[in-house]
Protein backbone atom coordinates (compact mmCIF):
# COMPACT_ATOMS: atom_id res chain seq x y z
CA UNK A 1 0.00 0.00 0.00
CA UNK A 2 2.43 2.51 -1.47
CA UNK A 3 0.08 5.55 -1.66
CA UNK A 4 -2.60 7.15 -0.47
CA UNK A 5 -5.66 5.33 -1.69
CA UNK A 6 -9.42 3.76 0.10
CA UNK A 7 -11.99 0.98 0.29
CA UNK A 8 -15.47 -0.45 1.75
CA UNK A 9 -15.18 -3.58 4.14
CA UNK A 10 -18.10 -5.67 3.03
CA UNK A 11 -18.44 -9.60 3.33
CA UNK A 12 -19.54 -11.29 0.46
CA UNK A 13 -22.98 -12.94 1.90
CA UNK A 14 -23.90 -9.24 2.51
CA UNK A 15 -24.48 -8.91 -0.85
CA UNK A 16 -27.96 -8.36 -2.46
CA UNK A 17 -28.78 -11.53 -4.01
CA UNK A 18 -32.59 -13.38 -5.08
CA UNK A 19 -30.88 -16.60 -3.85
CA UNK A 20 -31.05 -16.01 -0.07
CA UNK A 21 -26.96 -15.02 0.31
CA UNK A 22 -24.62 -12.76 -1.06
CA UNK A 23 -23.02 -15.17 -3.75
CA UNK A 24 -19.89 -14.84 -6.86
CA UNK A 25 -22.54 -13.88 -9.27
CA UNK A 26 -23.78 -10.73 -10.98
CA UNK A 27 -23.98 -8.92 -8.01
CA UNK A 28 -20.64 -9.05 -6.77
CA UNK A 29 -19.84 -7.79 -10.13
CA UNK A 30 -21.93 -5.03 -10.21
CA UNK A 31 -20.15 -3.87 -6.32
CA UNK A 32 -16.90 -4.13 -8.00
CA UNK A 33 -17.96 -1.43 -10.83
CA UNK A 34 -19.70 0.35 -7.84
CA UNK A 35 -16.33 0.70 -5.94
CA UNK A 36 -14.31 1.57 -9.25
CA UNK A 37 -16.48 4.13 -9.69
CA UNK A 38 -16.29 5.27 -6.66
CA UNK A 39 -12.47 5.68 -6.78
CA UNK A 40 -12.18 3.14 -4.42
CA UNK A 41 -8.70 0.84 -4.17
CA UNK A 42 -9.47 -1.65 -2.26
CA UNK A 43 -12.57 -3.89 -1.55
CA UNK A 44 -12.31 -6.22 2.03
CA UNK A 45 -13.43 -9.49 2.91
CA UNK A 46 -13.98 -11.75 5.64
CA UNK A 47 -12.49 -15.21 5.58
CA UNK A 48 -13.53 -17.21 2.33
CA UNK A 49 -13.19 -20.67 4.10
CA UNK A 50 -16.83 -22.61 4.75
CA UNK A 51 -18.95 -22.00 7.39
CA UNK A 52 -21.97 -24.11 9.04
CA UNK A 53 -24.83 -23.64 11.36
CA UNK A 54 -23.30 -25.79 13.73
CA UNK A 55 -20.43 -23.47 14.45
CA UNK A 56 -22.81 -20.53 14.50
CA UNK A 57 -21.91 -19.57 10.92
CA UNK A 58 -18.40 -17.45 11.51
CA UNK A 59 -16.33 -17.76 9.28
CA UNK A 60 -13.66 -17.40 11.99
CA UNK A 61 -14.52 -20.79 12.74
CA UNK A 62 -14.13 -23.35 9.68
CA UNK A 63 -13.98 -26.56 8.53
CA UNK A 64 -11.03 -25.93 6.63
CA UNK A 65 -8.48 -23.70 6.53
CA UNK A 66 -7.94 -23.58 2.38
CA UNK A 67 -11.22 -24.94 1.05
CA UNK A 68 -13.54 -22.14 -0.68
CA UNK A 69 -17.67 -21.50 1.29
CA UNK A 70 -19.15 -23.26 -1.50
CA UNK A 71 -22.65 -21.46 -0.06
CA UNK A 72 -21.38 -18.45 -2.32
CA UNK A 73 -21.39 -20.25 -5.66
CA UNK A 74 -23.98 -18.40 -7.88
CA UNK A 75 -26.62 -19.89 -9.34
CA UNK A 76 -26.66 -17.72 -12.00
CA UNK A 77 -23.30 -17.96 -12.70
CA UNK A 78 -23.60 -21.60 -12.68
CA UNK A 79 -26.61 -21.00 -15.35
CA UNK A 80 -24.12 -19.10 -17.11
CA UNK A 81 -21.46 -21.41 -17.15
CA UNK A 82 -24.34 -24.51 -18.33
CA UNK A 83 -23.78 -26.34 -14.70
CA UNK A 84 -27.97 -25.40 -14.38
CA UNK A 85 -30.42 -24.39 -17.09
CA UNK A 86 -32.39 -20.93 -16.69
CA UNK A 87 -35.64 -23.31 -15.52
CA UNK A 88 -33.47 -24.66 -12.03
CA UNK A 89 -32.97 -21.13 -10.82
CA UNK A 90 -36.36 -19.70 -12.61
CA UNK A 91 -38.31 -19.41 -9.06
CA UNK A 92 -36.48 -19.22 -5.88
CA UNK A 93 -38.08 -19.16 -2.31
CA UNK A 94 -38.74 -15.78 -0.79
CA UNK A 95 -35.83 -15.47 1.14
CA UNK A 96 -34.93 -12.13 3.59
CA UNK A 97 -33.82 -9.09 1.84
CA UNK A 98 -31.68 -8.30 4.95
CA UNK A 99 -30.38 -10.88 6.22
CA UNK A 100 -29.35 -14.51 5.38
CA UNK A 101 -31.31 -17.44 7.05
CA UNK A 102 -28.43 -19.90 6.45
CA UNK A 103 -30.83 -23.02 6.77
CA UNK A 104 -33.30 -22.25 4.44
CA UNK A 105 -29.85 -21.11 1.80
CA UNK A 106 -28.72 -24.79 2.63
CA UNK A 107 -31.37 -26.62 1.28
CA UNK A 108 -32.39 -24.29 -1.73
CA UNK A 109 -28.63 -24.33 -2.80
CA UNK A 110 -28.02 -28.28 -2.21
CA UNK A 111 -30.87 -29.33 -4.11
CA UNK A 112 -29.21 -27.14 -7.10
CA UNK A 113 -25.57 -28.60 -6.25
CA UNK A 114 -27.35 -31.98 -6.72
CA UNK A 115 -28.61 -30.99 -10.15
CA UNK A 116 -25.69 -29.65 -11.27
CA UNK A 117 -23.94 -32.95 -9.84
CA UNK A 118 -25.48 -35.01 -12.06
CA UNK A 119 -25.12 -32.78 -14.96
CA UNK A 120 -21.06 -32.95 -14.46
CA UNK A 121 -21.49 -37.09 -13.99
CA UNK A 122 -23.26 -37.58 -17.13
CA UNK A 123 -20.81 -35.15 -18.88
CA UNK A 124 -17.59 -36.26 -17.81
CA UNK A 125 -14.88 -34.32 -15.97
CA UNK A 126 -13.23 -31.69 -18.46
CA UNK A 127 -9.42 -30.73 -18.33
CA UNK A 128 -10.24 -27.66 -16.30
CA UNK A 129 -11.64 -29.77 -13.58
CA UNK A 130 -8.95 -32.20 -13.70
CA UNK A 131 -6.31 -29.47 -13.68
CA UNK A 132 -8.49 -27.62 -10.94
CA UNK A 133 -8.32 -31.56 -9.12
CA UNK A 134 -4.54 -32.02 -9.84
CA UNK A 135 -3.29 -28.46 -8.84
CA UNK A 136 -5.47 -28.90 -4.97
CA UNK A 137 -4.29 -32.08 -4.38
CA UNK A 138 -2.55 -31.70 -1.04
CA UNK A 139 -5.76 -30.52 0.50
CA UNK A 140 -8.57 -31.57 -1.79
CA UNK A 141 -8.69 -35.00 -1.17
CA UNK A 142 -8.39 -34.91 2.81
CA UNK A 143 -11.27 -32.18 2.66
CA UNK A 144 -13.77 -34.04 0.53
CA UNK A 145 -13.60 -37.35 2.33
CA UNK A 146 -14.01 -35.33 5.69
CA UNK A 147 -17.04 -33.54 4.58
CA UNK A 148 -18.32 -36.86 3.30
CA UNK A 149 -17.43 -38.75 6.43
CA UNK A 150 -18.91 -35.65 8.96
CA UNK A 151 -22.50 -36.82 7.27
CA UNK A 152 -21.69 -39.83 7.39
CA UNK A 153 -21.10 -39.85 11.02
CA UNK A 154 -24.26 -37.47 11.23
CA UNK A 155 -22.36 -34.78 12.21
CA UNK A 156 -20.02 -36.18 14.92
CA UNK A 157 -16.78 -34.49 15.54
CA UNK A 158 -13.71 -35.92 14.18
CA UNK A 159 -12.23 -37.02 17.34
CA UNK A 160 -15.84 -39.29 17.88
CA UNK A 161 -15.50 -41.27 14.75
CA UNK A 162 -14.41 -44.79 15.07
CA UNK A 163 -10.72 -45.16 15.94
CA UNK A 164 -9.94 -46.44 12.98
CA UNK A 165 -10.62 -43.58 10.64
CA UNK A 166 -10.60 -41.18 13.52
CA UNK A 167 -6.61 -42.34 13.37
CA UNK A 168 -6.51 -42.22 9.36
CA UNK A 169 -5.49 -45.79 9.15
CA UNK A 170 -4.95 -46.99 5.59
CA UNK A 171 -7.80 -49.51 5.19
CA UNK A 172 -10.40 -47.08 6.61
CA UNK A 173 -9.38 -44.75 4.77
CA UNK A 174 -9.45 -46.57 1.45
CA UNK A 175 -12.97 -48.88 2.08
CA UNK A 176 -14.89 -45.53 3.47
CA UNK A 177 -13.31 -43.93 0.04
CA UNK A 178 -15.13 -46.84 -1.32
CA UNK A 179 -18.31 -46.41 0.37
CA UNK A 180 -18.40 -42.58 -0.40
CA UNK A 181 -16.80 -42.19 -3.76
CA UNK A 182 -19.79 -40.35 -4.86
CA UNK A 183 -20.11 -37.40 -1.94
CA UNK A 184 -16.39 -36.76 -1.97
CA UNK A 185 -16.11 -36.54 -6.17
CA UNK A 186 -19.27 -33.85 -5.13
CA UNK A 187 -17.69 -31.70 -2.97
CA UNK A 188 -14.40 -32.01 -4.66
CA UNK A 189 -16.77 -30.86 -8.00
CA UNK A 190 -18.39 -28.00 -5.87
CA UNK A 191 -14.59 -26.58 -4.65
CA UNK A 192 -14.31 -26.85 -8.30
CA UNK A 193 -16.91 -24.56 -9.20
CA UNK A 194 -16.44 -22.04 -6.25
CA UNK A 195 -13.03 -21.60 -7.62
CA UNK A 196 -14.16 -21.35 -11.09
CA UNK A 197 -16.75 -17.88 -10.22
CA UNK A 198 -14.24 -16.56 -7.43
CA UNK A 199 -11.30 -16.87 -10.29
CA UNK A 200 -14.24 -14.72 -12.76
CA UNK A 201 -14.55 -12.34 -10.25
CA UNK A 202 -10.83 -11.38 -8.80
CA UNK A 203 -10.17 -11.23 -12.82
CA UNK A 204 -12.83 -8.53 -12.51
CA UNK A 205 -11.81 -6.56 -9.85
CA UNK A 206 -8.01 -6.56 -11.21
CA UNK A 207 -9.57 -5.47 -15.14
CA UNK A 208 -11.16 -2.30 -12.88
CA UNK A 209 -7.84 -1.67 -10.76
CA UNK A 210 -9.41 -3.05 -7.24
CA UNK A 211 -7.36 -5.18 -4.95
CA UNK A 212 -8.99 -7.35 -2.78
CA UNK A 213 -7.97 -7.71 1.31
CA UNK A 214 -8.98 -11.05 2.61
CA UNK A 215 -8.39 -12.32 6.06
CA UNK A 216 -7.07 -15.35 7.58
CA UNK A 217 -7.54 -16.39 11.38
CA UNK A 218 -4.82 -17.35 13.10
CA UNK A 219 -6.84 -20.27 15.08
CA UNK A 220 -8.98 -23.03 13.71
CA UNK A 221 -11.58 -24.88 15.16
CA UNK A 222 -11.12 -28.65 16.53
CA UNK A 223 -13.91 -30.42 14.03
CA UNK A 224 -12.17 -29.46 10.79
CA UNK A 225 -9.99 -31.95 8.40
CA UNK A 226 -6.68 -29.49 8.78
CA UNK A 227 -6.41 -31.43 12.85
CA UNK A 228 -8.19 -34.56 11.58
CA UNK A 229 -5.14 -34.34 8.90
CA UNK A 230 -2.44 -33.09 11.10
CA UNK A 231 -3.00 -34.41 14.10
CA UNK A 232 0.83 -33.61 15.33
CA UNK A 233 0.61 -29.97 13.93
CA UNK A 234 -1.55 -29.47 17.06
CA UNK A 235 -1.37 -29.88 20.84
CA UNK A 236 -3.81 -32.92 21.31
CA UNK A 237 -3.98 -35.59 23.94
CA UNK A 238 -4.08 -39.65 23.35
CA UNK A 239 -7.55 -39.78 22.67
CA UNK A 240 -6.74 -36.76 19.74
CA UNK A 241 -8.91 -34.37 21.76
CA UNK A 242 -7.02 -30.84 22.72
CA UNK A 243 -4.70 -31.04 25.68
CA UNK A 244 -4.53 -27.38 25.69
CA UNK A 245 -6.89 -24.74 24.25
CA UNK A 246 -6.55 -20.93 23.17
CA UNK A 247 -7.76 -17.73 24.87
CA UNK A 248 -6.36 -14.56 26.45
CA UNK A 249 -6.10 -13.80 30.47
CA UNK A 250 -8.05 -11.99 32.69
CA UNK A 251 -7.91 -7.94 31.97
CA UNK A 252 -9.87 -4.57 33.11
CA UNK A 253 -12.66 -5.93 30.71
CA UNK A 254 -13.10 -9.78 32.29
CA UNK A 255 -11.90 -10.93 35.77
CA UNK A 256 -11.87 -14.65 34.20
CA UNK A 257 -10.42 -13.79 30.52
CA UNK A 258 -11.61 -14.88 27.49
CA UNK A 259 -11.49 -18.70 27.14
CA UNK A 260 -11.79 -19.27 22.90
CA UNK A 261 -11.85 -22.73 22.89
CA UNK A 262 -9.78 -23.34 19.86
CA UNK A 263 -6.60 -26.01 19.50
CA UNK A 264 -3.22 -24.71 20.14
CA UNK A 265 -0.82 -25.06 17.33
CA UNK A 266 2.43 -27.73 18.18
CA UNK A 267 4.79 -25.50 17.08
CA UNK A 268 7.89 -27.74 17.93
CA UNK A 269 6.49 -29.73 14.60
CA UNK A 270 5.68 -26.68 12.55
CA UNK A 271 9.14 -25.91 13.17
CA UNK A 272 10.71 -29.50 12.49
CA UNK A 273 8.62 -29.22 9.08
CA UNK A 274 10.07 -26.09 8.06
CA UNK A 275 6.40 -24.56 8.44
CA UNK A 276 5.14 -26.02 5.51
CA UNK A 277 1.95 -26.56 6.07
CA UNK A 278 1.74 -22.65 7.07
CA UNK A 279 3.65 -21.61 3.93
CA UNK A 280 0.80 -24.02 1.81
CA UNK A 281 -1.61 -21.58 3.93
CA UNK A 282 -0.34 -18.41 3.11
CA UNK A 283 0.20 -19.19 -0.56
CA UNK A 284 -3.22 -20.64 -1.29
CA UNK A 285 -4.60 -17.48 0.54
CA UNK A 286 -2.62 -15.25 -1.67
CA UNK A 287 -3.74 -17.33 -4.31
CA UNK A 288 -7.24 -15.64 -3.72
CA UNK A 289 -6.46 -12.49 -2.65
CA UNK A 290 -4.10 -9.30 -2.65
CA UNK A 291 -3.50 -8.55 0.30
CA UNK A 292 -4.35 -10.59 3.75
CA UNK A 293 -5.28 -9.37 7.26
CA UNK A 294 -3.66 -11.59 10.12
CA UNK A 295 -6.18 -11.93 12.38
CA UNK A 296 -5.07 -11.97 16.35
CA UNK A 297 -1.55 -11.29 14.89
CA UNK A 298 -0.33 -11.25 18.37
CA UNK A 299 -0.75 -15.00 18.54
CA UNK A 300 2.74 -15.07 16.44
CA UNK A 301 4.34 -13.58 18.83
CA UNK A 302 3.05 -14.86 21.86
CA UNK A 303 -0.01 -16.86 23.10
CA UNK A 304 -2.23 -17.94 26.23
CA UNK A 305 -3.06 -21.62 26.69
CA UNK A 306 -5.16 -23.10 28.62
CA UNK A 307 -5.93 -26.67 29.88
CA UNK A 308 -8.23 -28.53 28.05
CA UNK A 309 -11.33 -28.91 30.78
CA UNK A 310 -11.13 -25.34 32.48
CA UNK A 311 -14.22 -23.09 32.65
CA UNK A 312 -12.27 -19.86 32.80
CA UNK A 313 -9.20 -18.82 31.12
CA UNK A 314 -7.65 -17.76 34.30
CA UNK A 315 -5.20 -20.65 34.82
CA UNK A 316 -3.19 -20.64 31.31
CA UNK A 317 0.37 -18.97 30.66
CA UNK A 318 2.06 -17.41 28.03
CA UNK A 319 3.75 -19.21 25.57
CA UNK A 320 6.34 -18.26 22.85
CA UNK A 321 5.49 -17.94 19.26
CA UNK A 322 8.46 -18.77 16.65
CA UNK A 323 6.37 -15.48 14.20
CA UNK A 324 9.76 -14.18 13.21
CA UNK A 325 10.86 -17.70 11.87
CA UNK A 326 7.76 -18.18 10.09
CA UNK A 327 7.54 -14.65 8.68
CA UNK A 328 11.75 -14.80 7.69
CA UNK A 329 10.90 -17.90 5.95
CA UNK A 330 8.28 -16.83 4.13
CA UNK A 331 9.77 -13.49 3.04
CA UNK A 332 12.77 -15.25 2.02
CA UNK A 333 10.98 -17.06 -1.08
CA UNK A 334 8.82 -14.24 -1.61
CA UNK A 335 9.26 -10.75 -3.07
CA UNK A 336 6.61 -9.25 -0.60
CA UNK A 337 4.42 -10.68 2.04
CA UNK A 338 1.05 -8.01 1.27
CA UNK A 339 0.43 -8.82 5.22
CA UNK A 340 -1.69 -6.49 7.67
CA UNK A 341 -1.57 -7.21 10.76
CA UNK A 342 -4.57 -6.85 13.24
CA UNK A 343 -2.95 -5.42 16.40
CA UNK A 344 -6.02 -4.63 18.21
CA UNK A 345 -6.68 -4.97 22.30
CA UNK A 346 -3.51 -5.21 25.05
CA UNK A 347 -0.23 -5.09 22.17
CA UNK A 348 3.52 -5.67 23.89
CA UNK A 349 5.96 -3.50 22.44
CA UNK A 350 7.79 -7.29 20.77
CA UNK A 351 4.49 -7.24 18.58
CA UNK A 352 5.18 -3.86 17.84
CA UNK A 353 8.63 -4.45 16.90
CA UNK A 354 8.17 -7.90 14.91
CA UNK A 355 5.01 -5.83 13.01
CA UNK A 356 8.02 -2.97 11.76
CA UNK A 357 11.32 -5.53 11.17
CA UNK A 358 8.72 -7.02 8.03
CA UNK A 359 7.09 -4.17 7.37
CA UNK A 360 3.52 -5.04 8.26
CA UNK A 361 0.84 -2.77 8.68
CA UNK A 362 -1.28 -2.34 11.81
CA UNK A 363 -4.99 -1.69 12.27
CA UNK A 364 -5.96 1.71 14.15
CA UNK A 365 -10.22 2.03 14.65
CA UNK A 366 -11.66 5.77 14.75
CA UNK A 367 -14.70 4.66 17.36
CA UNK A 368 -11.80 3.72 19.56
CA UNK A 369 -10.46 7.01 19.67
CA UNK A 370 -12.42 9.30 21.91
CA UNK A 371 -12.29 7.95 25.24
CA UNK A 372 -9.12 8.65 27.88
CA UNK A 373 -6.68 10.78 27.01
CA UNK A 374 -7.59 11.57 22.99
CA UNK A 375 -4.71 13.50 22.51
CA UNK A 376 -2.46 10.67 22.82
CA UNK A 377 -4.71 7.90 22.04
CA UNK A 378 -2.94 5.81 19.13
CA UNK A 379 -7.02 5.51 17.56
CA UNK A 380 -7.29 9.44 17.62
CA UNK A 381 -7.07 10.42 13.89
CA UNK A 382 -4.10 12.79 14.87
CA UNK A 383 -2.16 10.06 15.95
CA UNK A 384 -2.36 7.68 13.30
CA UNK A 385 0.39 7.00 11.10
CA UNK A 386 0.71 7.00 7.36
CA UNK A 387 1.75 2.72 8.26
CA UNK A 388 -1.48 2.06 9.46
CA UNK A 389 -4.69 0.83 7.97
CA UNK A 390 -7.60 3.33 9.72
CA UNK A 391 -11.10 1.85 9.94
CA UNK A 392 -14.08 3.81 11.18
CA UNK A 393 -15.07 0.28 12.94
CA UNK A 394 -15.10 -3.36 12.00
CA UNK A 395 -16.74 -6.55 11.52
CA UNK A 396 -16.76 -7.24 15.18
CA UNK A 397 -17.96 -3.57 16.41
CA UNK A 398 -21.21 -1.59 16.12
CA UNK A 399 -22.10 0.71 13.26
CA UNK A 400 -20.36 3.98 13.73
CA UNK A 401 -24.32 5.37 13.76
CA UNK A 402 -24.99 2.70 16.67
CA UNK A 403 -21.96 3.42 18.69
CA UNK A 404 -22.90 7.13 18.55
CA UNK A 405 -26.38 6.55 19.70
CA UNK A 406 -25.89 2.86 22.30
CA UNK A 407 -22.41 3.34 23.65
CA UNK A 408 -20.96 6.68 23.49
CA UNK A 409 -21.36 8.22 26.96
CA UNK A 410 -21.74 11.81 27.63
CA UNK A 411 -18.51 12.80 28.06
CA UNK A 412 -16.91 10.66 24.93
CA UNK A 413 -19.44 12.61 23.18
CA UNK A 414 -18.72 16.32 24.40
CA UNK A 415 -15.23 14.88 23.13
CA UNK A 416 -15.97 14.30 19.62
CA UNK A 417 -17.96 17.44 19.89
CA UNK A 418 -14.07 19.20 21.00
CA UNK A 419 -12.45 17.66 19.03
CA UNK A 420 -14.05 18.70 15.49
CA UNK A 421 -15.21 22.08 17.19
CA UNK A 422 -19.43 21.71 16.73
CA UNK A 423 -21.35 19.45 17.07
CA UNK A 424 -24.14 16.51 15.35
CA UNK A 425 -26.54 14.25 15.97
CA UNK A 426 -26.59 10.33 15.16
CA UNK A 427 -27.68 11.04 11.48
CA UNK A 428 -24.34 12.68 10.73
CA UNK A 429 -21.84 10.55 12.69
CA UNK A 430 -21.07 8.59 9.98
CA UNK A 431 -20.07 11.55 8.33
CA UNK A 432 -18.00 12.69 10.92
CA UNK A 433 -15.82 9.63 11.52
CA UNK A 434 -15.48 8.72 7.27
CA UNK A 435 -14.23 12.23 6.99
CA UNK A 436 -11.68 12.36 9.77
CA UNK A 437 -10.48 8.57 8.88
CA UNK A 438 -9.60 10.22 5.37
CA UNK A 439 -7.66 12.94 5.93
CA UNK A 440 -5.85 11.31 8.16
CA UNK A 441 -1.95 10.50 7.42
CA UNK A 442 -2.69 6.83 7.08
CA UNK A 443 -2.21 5.58 3.27
CA UNK A 444 -5.12 3.44 3.53
CA UNK A 445 -8.63 3.92 4.75
CA UNK A 446 -11.37 1.14 4.93
CA UNK A 447 -15.29 1.72 5.40
CA UNK A 448 -17.91 -0.66 6.60
CA UNK A 449 -20.46 0.04 4.02
CA UNK A 450 -22.64 0.43 6.85
CA UNK A 451 -20.99 3.35 7.96
CA UNK A 452 -21.02 4.87 4.11
CA UNK A 453 -24.74 3.89 4.57
CA UNK A 454 -25.35 5.65 8.33
CA UNK A 455 -26.54 2.28 9.06
CA UNK A 456 -27.91 1.89 12.82
CA UNK A 457 -27.06 -1.18 15.21
CA UNK A 458 -29.49 -3.35 13.54
CA UNK A 459 -26.78 -3.47 10.62
CA UNK A 460 -24.39 -5.02 12.74
CA UNK A 461 -22.34 -8.05 11.37
CA UNK A 462 -20.86 -9.72 14.66
CA UNK A 463 -21.41 -9.16 18.19
CA UNK A 464 -18.61 -10.97 19.81
CA UNK A 465 -19.54 -13.52 22.92
CA UNK A 466 -22.93 -14.16 21.49
CA UNK A 467 -23.88 -17.22 19.23
CA UNK A 468 -27.22 -16.02 17.43
CA UNK A 469 -28.09 -13.91 14.93
CA UNK A 470 -24.32 -12.86 13.52
CA UNK A 471 -22.88 -12.76 9.82
CA UNK A 472 -26.78 -12.41 8.40
CA UNK A 473 -26.88 -8.98 7.16
CA UNK A 474 -27.36 -7.98 4.22
CA UNK A 475 -27.29 -5.26 1.98
CA UNK A 476 -30.21 -4.25 0.22
CA UNK A 477 -30.67 -3.94 -3.35
CA UNK A 478 -31.20 -0.38 -4.00
CA UNK A 479 -28.88 0.44 -1.41
CA UNK A 480 -26.59 -0.05 -4.08
CA UNK A 481 -27.46 2.82 -6.08
CA UNK A 482 -28.15 5.46 -2.93
CA UNK A 483 -26.53 8.91 -2.35
CA UNK A 484 -24.34 7.85 -0.35
CA UNK A 485 -21.71 6.31 -2.79
CA UNK A 486 -21.40 9.06 -4.84
CA UNK A 487 -20.93 11.29 -1.43
CA UNK A 488 -18.05 8.32 -0.61
CA UNK A 489 -16.96 8.81 -3.79
CA UNK A 490 -16.77 13.07 -3.36
CA UNK A 491 -15.11 12.51 0.03
CA UNK A 492 -12.34 10.10 -1.04
CA UNK A 493 -11.76 12.85 -3.73
CA UNK A 494 -11.45 15.54 -1.46
CA UNK A 495 -8.60 13.78 1.02
CA UNK A 496 -6.14 12.41 -1.89
CA UNK A 497 -7.07 9.17 -2.36
CA UNK A 498 -8.53 8.94 -5.96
Amino acid sequence: MNRRGSGVLLHITSLPSAYGIGDLGPAAHRFVDLLAGAGQRYWQILPLNPTCPDLGNSPYLSTSAFAGNTWLISPEQMVIDGLLGPEDIGDPPGFPEDRVDYRAVMDYKNNLFDRAFERFRERGPDFRYKEFAAGNVSWLDDYAIFVALRERFEGKVWGDWPPDIRDRHQDALHAYGTELEDRILREKFLQYVFDRQWKTLKNHCRSRHLQVIGDLPVYLTYDSVDLWANPDLFKLDEQKKPAVVAGVPPDAFSATGQLWGNPVYNWEAHQKQGFAWWESRIDRTLALVDRVRLDHFRGFVQYWEVPAGDATAENGRWVDAPGRDLFTLLARSRSCLPIIAEDLGYITSDVHEMMAHFGFPGMKVLIFGFSGDVARNPHAPHNITGGCIAYTGTHDNNTVRGWFEHEVSGDQRDLLFRYIGGTFGADHAHRILIRLAMLSPAETVIVPMQDILGLGEEARMNRPGTAEGNWEWRLRREQMREQAMQEFSEVTGLYGRK
